[in-house]
């Protein structure tokens, strides 16, 4: 999740107001050099540079300045993205909104969406997308769960508060990793109080440095809860071509972060 709670439309939605579009654009196109392809995910915008699909334009968001900008990803400038006459928008139904998805069909804008909600669906997605623009995903293979080895808190807004739940890709990474969500069972993405996260007692907090910019300026206010640890946002949060390196690198800064908490006289993990 990045920038404000999604909305979750269904992926379902998009396959049946797309009925009798090509599979894949190269074969209504002819030519892949011809594909023009607008990203409103930066998870799909990284992917799609990575299959040699690099987009025409993409949000703010997707931390590319040598790309169009065509606003964020919950307000889209639907105006600009239909005069970049795009063979295909790619969409997601967690970090897009629904009436943006809809403004492009009525202009009769090709839009591809994804619901990427746990590990499990990025195969299958990117499989599908890679489908569509031509392109080849090779399927990673997950590892077994690692056994439960901590609970946590894992906040991704401040001012309101709002935390990282389930289902979630995000969740999903982590329950993978063995770290059970204090508050998975309250939707995927809730408001909450610091105050009834404290008594919850988690082990740790994971502060993301994505979609809020969480930094030692808010550990006063995060360590009163449990001993915290700083985490890429992009490893707990992008899906796609990062993903199996992602887990990798997230499940190594965890066994350090977690073993010198506990050796440095702090809670007791489960």
């Amino acid at each position: 999740m990045r920038h404000g709670p999604p909305l979750g439309w269904l992926h379902e939605l998009a396959v049946s107001r797309g009925q009798g579009l090509e599979t894949s654009l190269s074969a209504a196109l002819g030519k892949r050099a011809s594909v023009r392809i607008v990203s409103l995910v930066p998870s799909v915008t990284e992917t799609l540079t990575a299959w040699d699909r690099t987009p025409i334009a993409c949000t703010r968001f997707c931390e590319r300045p040598d790309l169009r900008h065509i606003g964020g990803t919950k307000d889209p400038d639907i105006d600009l993205i239909a005069g970049l006459s795009p063979d295909l928008v790619v969409m997601d139904a967690e970090e897009n909104r629904r009436e943006d998805h809809d403004s492009l069909l009525d202009r009769g804008i090709a839009v591809h969406v994804l619901h990427v909600r746990s590990l499990l669906d990025v195969n299958p997605s990117m499989t599908e997308l890679a489908e569509r623009v031509d392109a080849r995903w090779e399927p990673f293979q997950l590892s077994k769960d690692v056994p439960r080895r901590a609970r946590a808190f894992v906040p991704i807004w401040r001012n309101p508060w709002i935390a990282l739940g389930a289902p979630t890709y995000g969740d999903s990474l982590l329950s993978h990793l063995g770290v059970e969500n204090v508050i998975a069972g309250e939707g995927p993405y809730p408001r909450v109080a610091l105050d009834d996260i404290a008594s919850r007692a988690p082990d740790v907090v994971l502060a993301p440095s994505e979609p809020y910019p969480f930094s030692k300026r808010q550990l006063p206010e995060l360590s009163a809860i449990a001993p915290t640890v700083f985490v890429d946002g992009k490893n707990l949060f992008w899906w796609g071509v990062r993903s199996a390196d992602a887990v990798a690198q997230l499940n190594c800064e965890l066994e350090v972060a977690l073993l010198n908490l506990d050796s440095s006289g702090g809670r007791p993990f489960s």
